[in-house]
C-alpha cells in the first residue's frame, strides 16, 4: 500500500520500499526522484475502514455473484431471494467504524 501511495502523489517515482509500516520503512528514492516525506505518504494511504469495507463488498460481491443466475429474464426470484440480494446490496449501510466493519453480520441464504 506504500508503494500506491506514493504514485498517487509521483505516478513516475523510481522508489524502492522495504516493509509494509509506514513509521519503519526503509524507502530509497532513485534516478533522481525527489524524495517524499512519510507524512505525506500517510496521508495517502487508505484507513483501516476503507480497507475493511473493500474486504467485505469483495466478499459481498462473491454472494451475489453466485446467485445471480436466479435473477435471469427466464426465472422468477422468489422474495426470500429478492431480500437476501438487497441485504447483501445494503451491508456496508450505515458502517462508520472497523469494529463495524468486523462485526459484520451477514445475511443467510435462503
Amino acid at each position: 500500500m506504500i508503494i500506491q501511495a506514493i504514485f498517487k502523489i509521483n505516478p513516475d517515482a523510481k522508489v524502492t520500499v522495504v516493509g509494509d509500516n509506514i513509521d519503519t520503512c526503509e524507502i530509497t528514492w532513485h534516478d533522481g526522484t525527489t524524495p517524499i516525506s512519510k507524512d505525506d505518504i500517510r496521508a495517502q494511504l487508505p484507513s483501516a475502514l476503507s480497507v475493511a469495507l473493500d474486504d467485505i463488498r469483495i466478499q459481498r460481491n462473491g454472494l451475489i455473484a453466485e446467485t445471480d443466475y436466479l435473477a435471469l429474464s427466464d426465472q422468477t426470484l422468489s422474495s426470500d431471494m429478492t431480500t437476501y440480494r438487497q441485504a447483501l446490496r445494503d451491508i456496508t449501510n450505515g458502517v462508520t467504524t472497523v469494529e463495524q466493519a468486523n462485526n459484520i453480520t451477514w445475511p443467510t441464504k435462503p
